[in-house]
């Protein structure tokens, strides 16, 4: 197939608004027990927006990835084109044959054969009795379920249910696939199937509107990428500079928070204040507080103190816990062999990584202050929360520095 020029799917100005419902005259659990089984009607409580003004043209024989939060949207626009739901304004166009994977399977009986389920989800793909049957081995092959294809489908396991809607959604040859975070399907052999099925559909010159969470994912296979918050298309455009954009955007929200519950534990911290921490901040290569880093990345840790009157001999330390209490790292001046003779008024005292080799995940900072015998000035405990970002997928705490070496 190639492009026309004409879109495969035309967005404008699409907007979907749903109620939220509530049980009249409850509020509290007793409240749902006492009247909540005796038929009490829902009422409508307020309605929100799934999505608000979206305007996309999908162009013929192009892969386009749609990203965003977890009720962003994504899949309500998927079930909008589909017809599954209406709009409450504007308008969709598609051009050619639509097959969706969105519910894998949602068809299926289970009472049913997955035989009779292939026949019986295939026509309500749009397929003939026909085609069906002229691919009916392929479609079970792809499945990997010759041995149970005549066993009723509630006897199968989650995965075998999801391969044979995958393997009849596939089969449809439509000129328009909607594929809805699907490819996890299985194991990881048959997610690489998966994706080879996805590639020889694009070869054809199909048009995919693909929804994942998995960016990668989405900038390997796709051509364009949409990025849609809160039921508002925020950008379209290259794949890599809408990604980027919306992980500087997840960075930005995600520091709000860690700053948020960091200022929210100010409680757990003790001592008697003959030095007191005026302040801890972490900073980057660049000097700039962060709340979020790339595993391998240098990190500063300064200590701003106060102390009124000359303290001699202080000793300040650090320590870095993973979110489950697990200590992954601990040190001080002490420890390390650097002697601060004395401390008065202001100052600061700064901690530098050349790089922090912790594994993905969230961390705790501990700060103090204390006499060489541990009598305690000021103590911070799990105060400062911070994360560690990383797409390479290994297990534990730290990554070593490291390299494999073949001696064959």
């Amino acid at each position: 197939m190639t492009e026309t020029g004409v879109p495969a799917i035309q967005i404008q100005d699409l907007s979907k608004q749903y109620r939220r419902y509530s049980m009249a005259g409850i509020s509290t659990i007793k409240d749902l027990f006492v009247k909540g089984f005796l038929g009490r009607e829902r009422v409508a409580r307020d309605t929100f927006w799934a999505l608000r003004n979206v305007t996309l043209a999908v162009p013929e024989g192009r892969t386009i990835g749609l990203i965003g939060p977890n009720g962003s949207g994504k899949s309500t626009l998927l079930k909008l084109i589909t017809g599954i739901l209406k709009p409450t304004a504007g308008s969709i166009s598609v051009n050619g044959r639509i097959s969706a994977l969105i519910e894998l399977g949602a068809g299926f009986h289970p009472e049913f054969t997955g035989r009779e389920n292939v026949y019986l989800n295939g026509a309500m793909l749009g397929m003939s009795k026909a085609e069906i049957s002229d691919r009916f081995d392929e479609i079970v092959g792809f499945a990997e379920l010759e041995e149970f294809i005549d066993a009723p489908v509630k006897t199968y396991s989650s995965g075998m249910y999801m391969r044979l809607g995958f393997a009849v959604a596939v089969a449809v040859e439509p000129d328009v696939l909607l594929v809805d975070e699907i490819l996890a399907v299985g194991d990881e052999s048959f997610q690489h199937k998966c994706l080879r099925r996805i590639n020889e559909i694009q070869n054809r010159g199909r048009t995919i509107l693909f929804v994942s969470h998995d960016l990668s994912k989405v900038e390997k296979l796709c051509h364009m990428v949409a990025w849609l918050d809160h039921g508002t298309l925020r950008m379209a455009g290259e794949p890599q500079a809408v990604i980027d954009a919306y992980l500087a955007d997840v960075d930005r929200a995600d520091e709000r928070a860690l700053r948020a519950v960091n200022k929210a534990t100010e409680h757990q911290r003790w001592g008697t204040r003959e030095v007191e921490i005026t302040g801890v901040r972490m900073l980057d290569a660049r000097g700039e507080e962060r709340a979020i880093f790339d595993s391998g990345e240098p990190v500063v840790i300064e200590i701003a103190y106060r102390a009124d009157r000359r303290v001699e001999d202080p000793v300040f330390g650090i320590g870095l816990f993973r979110s489950d209490g697990l200590q992954c790292y601990g040190s001080n001046t002490d420890i390390d062999g650097v002697t601060l003779p004395y401390v008065e008024g202001e100052g600061t005292v700064r901690f530098v990584a050349d790089g922090l080799d912790l594994l993905a995940g969230e961390y705790l900072l501990d700060c103090a202050v204390h006499r060489r015998d541990h009598h305690p000035y000021d103590y911070h405990v799990r105060l400062y929360r911070f994360a560690v970002r990383s797409e390479i997928k290994d297990s534990g705490v730290f990554r070593p520095a490291h390299r494999w070496e073949d001696r064959r």
